[in-house]
């Protein structure tokens, strides 16, 4: 995703200044590719732009990388800089991340992102944003390059909210329809028919559009990860522990994607659930 994000940028006229990644030969590659520094060190990065984007895998990534000592985005010359936090990540760490930036006098906004690869390289992601909205409007030129749909949801940590949302429901949703196939294939049903009546029903979905096909060709080419469907289920599913609200069928959908992640199938596509609703498919 930040890979793309980049090139995007690029090509709409910015100076993407340094890039950074955990796995250097693929920062390497991109620096090269965009005539960039590939930064040595966090501290690099933030030293080479004043706007930088952050996309990572988890909170223990983002707190990691927005430490508050040893190599860090958030080091002498964080002062007056931007950091745009685009990862699927819990609402506190938002805050948490917030919280040191105004220490060393930078600024952060959520971006958070409900689109995949694709949209990231096309500059038509779904952008929910959060924080300072002042902050926002610094950023407003660069997201607009990046979203063909951008939203300003509110203070730190709703927009984290917002996408924790929306990946429990489509997950929810991708579960189901994983579910509707298999048992439409242990029925004997012919599944091309099938989909094309869901399409027609009250069983389309967007998901029945991105992912049904693949559920039933077994093509689960990653572009969002189940183990990152497990996360995510697991985000939401938490914040509904902390409301006092049960959320049973988000519970069962995060069942469903650790199961998956047991079976050491998590790098598979958020489709790649289909694996444990056919009868003769693994698990």
């Amino acid at each position: 995703m930040g890979g793309n994000m980049a090139r995007r940028l690029h090509d709409c006229g910015y100076t993407i200044n340094a890039v950074y990644d955990q796995h250097g030969k693929n920062a390497a590659a991109l620096a090269a590719e965009l005539g960039a520094q590939h930064a040595a060190t966090l501290a690099a990065v933030t030293a080479s732009a004043d706007i930088i984007f952050t996309v990572v895998t988890d909170d223990a990534a983002q707190l990691a990388i927005f430490g508050e000592s040893g190599d860090s985005l958030l080091g002498s010359e964080a002062k007056g800089k931007l950091f745009i936090n685009c990862a699927t990540i819990t609402p506190k760490t938002h805050v948490e991340v917030e919280r040191r930036a105004k220490k060393v006098g930078a600024t952060t906004l959520e971006g958070c992102m409900a689109s995949s690869i694709p949209q990231a390289r096309e500059g038509t992601l779904y952008l929910m944003c959060a924080g300072p909205e002042d902050a926002f409007a610094r950023a407003r030129p660069i997201l607009e390059k990046l979203s063909s749909a951008l939203r300003y949801i509110g203070q730190t940590g709703q927009a984290a909210q917002v996408k924790a949302l929306v990946n429990m429901v489509m997950n929810i949703n991708t579960a189901g329809l994983a579910e509707g196939l298999g048992l439409g294939h242990a029925l004997g049903l012919d599944l091309d028919m099938l989909r094309e009546v869901f399409a027609q029903t009250g069983a389309n979905s967007q998901v029945l559009k991105t992912d049904g096909e693949d559920m039933q060709k077994r093509d689960h080419d990653c572009y969002f990860s189940a183990a990152h469907a497990a996360k995510d289920s697991g985000i939401a599913w938490t914040l509904g522990v902390e409301a006092g609200l049960p959320l049973p069928l988000a519970s069962a959908t995060k069942q469903q994607y650790e199961r998956l992640v047991a079976l050491g199938l998590g790098g598979l596509d958020k489709s790649g659930v289909a694996e444990i609703t056919f009868k003769d498919r693994r698990g």
